[in-house]
């Protein structure tokens, strides 16, 4: 009898909150938020990345969504195989293409299943290192000369599925780098050693050296990158004729300030309605 004694002492020593007065608490919000998108924020708090990777700096953005479009009409192909090794390039330099080849990349390897390499090939001005924030390294530019191996070259990018080989010091013979055997060889060997990945390769401007054109032989797709109200017309199909229509997957049109105005609005209205 001790014990429950005991114990009833005890019950009626602690203190009861009446059911009529129950403490009332404001009412959460429940924040629902995409795996990629939690994903690409914890990229950008490990490594300091560059501000123009919006896929990762602003991945719930109408930018980094036109990066998603962009990547399912690359992996779902209705006609044509999946390109595994793509190359993007430009009719004229400053037209954004190093901006779609490393957001690009960066939402391929923001997905379940896929594994990236990023390439910077421009030797003449690289600056895909830029965004992935690093300052210039030896790379693609050394290997062509020989002496170096293609696994001391390859870089982390901050996101676990993605690997960049930068360009290397800039090169006064780029076309004959390019346009090599030697790389005719890296490539084999990257496609060899990153079986199964995707290869985004950011080249020069096809305008500016043949280098583009060879490349564009070695690779199984092309993304074109123009830039709205700069780029004639002529110079697009030239540049189409060059690299060789049957190997061009799309045209990714550049900095038409309507549409993009016109698709924030509708952007911005569907998610904040959530």
């Amino acid at each position: 009898m001790g014990k429950i004694a005991d114990a009833l002492e005890r019950h009626n020593k602690e203190k009861i909150i009446p059911l009529d007065n129950p403490k009332e608490e404001p009412p959460r919000k429940l924040v629902v938020e995409e795996p990629e998108v939690a994903l690409a924020r914890e990229a950008v708090f490990q490594r300091e990345l560059g501000d123009k990777l919006v896929t990762l700096s602003a991945p719930d953005s109408a930018d980094a969504e036109c990066f998603r479009v962009l990547r399912g009409q690359i992996l779902y192909q209705r006609d044509r195989p999946v390109p595994k090794s793509i190359q993007v390039t430009s009719a004229l330099p400053g037209e954004g293409k190093t901006y779609v080849a490393a957001n690009l990349a960066a939402m391929l390897a923001l997905s379940i299943d896929e594994h990236v390499i990023a390439i910077d090939a421009d030797l003449r001005r690289p600056r895909l290192h830029h965004f992935f924030g690093y300052r210039k390294a030896v790379g693609l530019h050394d290997y062509l000369l020989g002496g170096v191996r293609l696994e001391d070259l390859i870089l982390k990018s901050g996101i676990d599925k993605l690997s960049f080989l930068p360009a290397g010091k800039i090169a006064r013979n780029a076309t004959e780098l390019l346009s090599s055997n030697m790389m005719v060889t890296f490539l084999e060997e990257v496609k060899e050693k990153f079986k199964d990945q995707f290869v985004i390769i950011d080249s020069p401007p096809c305008q500016i050296g043949a280098e583009t054109k060879a490349l564009a032989q070695l690779v199984d797709g092309i993304i074109l990158v123009v830039m709205a109200r700069k780029t004639p017309r002529k110079e697009i199909e030239r540049a189409i004729d060059n690299l060789g229509r049957e190997k061009i997957l799309g045209v990714v049109f550049n900095g038409f300030e309507q549409v993009r105005k016109r698709y924030h609005k509708y952007y911005d209205r569907y998610y904040k309605s959530q």
